[in-house]
């Protein structure tokens, strides 16, 4: 017969507090990226949770085990155009001792290479590792460089022979032992600003790679995202935000003669 001890079962989802303590974590790496009209400003971090969770002697809704930050990461903290998930990951890497190729598009089969090792060696099954990001992960850059779903994908690949494709492109597959980058949740949509209708959610879909949108504070995260566009709402002019100099000019422009004659001191 099948053992159906939770105990010893698929561990259970962290709760949704958890889920949202992460995504603020997110959030306030997010206001660590420098704002540009270019980029959205976002977040991310990894998380393992490699202990029991809703296993025997826990009071229900409880939690046992609440995780542990792998890696953390924010839009442009690294040289280049680099996005949160993508730095989050290269510095998972090389603190593991894995070379990380060159981040361009002529390298982008080697690139997945080093995302594929840091997938077997460091993100193994035991692990069961969340990625969290404040906006869903990116499906296309119109930079060129390789969007993070396809970095996500690319951890969860197995070993492969050389008779097989590369890691991310379906030859190696994803990791069905789990390992790899297990879950990604994310607290927004990515808005159409620079990619229009983001596909980045079908691809993984179609990879394999479960996803959960948290809401609650998409609002923040979308207003923090999009710091330094200039399409952000402009509030209105406080009279003692005035400078001097336009206090002075306004003074010296001709009144309205009638608005002077109400001036005029009236005698007691």
């Amino acid at each position: 017969m099948p053992n159906t001890n939770t105990s010893t079962s698929t561990p259970a989802e962290p709760s949704l507090s958890t889920h949202l303590h992460y995504l603020r974590y997110a959030l306030s790496l997010a206001r660590r990226s420098p704002p540009k009209p270019t980029n959205f400003r976002v977040g991310c971090v990894i998380v393992a949770f490699d202990k029991k969770r809703g296993g025997e002697g826990e009071e229900e809704g409880e939690e046992k085990e609440q995780g542990r930050v792998l890696a953390t990461g924010y839009t442009l903290e690294l040289e280049g155009n680099t996005h949160a998930e993508q730095n989050a990951l290269a510095k998972l890497a090389r603190e593991h001792g894995i070379s990380l190729s060159s981040e361009t598009p002529s390298s982008e089969t080697s690139s997945l290479e080093y995302l594929a090792e840091l997938g077997r060696e460091v993100l193994t099954p035991d692990k069961d590792v969340y990625l969290y990001t404040t906006l869903e992960p990116c499906g296309k850059r119109l930079s060129g460089n390789i969007p993070c779903v396809q970095r996500i994908i690319a951890t969860r690949t197995r070993t492969r022979t050389p008779s097989q494709g590369s890691p991310g492109e379906g030859g190696g597959g994803p990791g069905r032992d789990g390992g790899g980058i297990r879950k990604v949740i994310f607290g927004a949509r990515e808005p159409g600003t620079f990619v229009q209708d983001s596909a980045s959610l079908k691809i993984l879909d179609g990879a394999g790679v479960p996803w959960e949108y948290v809401p609650g504070l998409e609002e923040e995260i979308l207003r923090v995202a999009k710091e330094g566009h200039s399409n952000q709402v402009v509030q209105g002019t406080n009279v003692d935000d005035i400078s001097p100099e336009e206090r002075r000019r306004q003074e010296a422009l001709p009144r309205n003669p009638k608005k002077r004659m109400m001036e005029v001191d009236v005698p007691r």
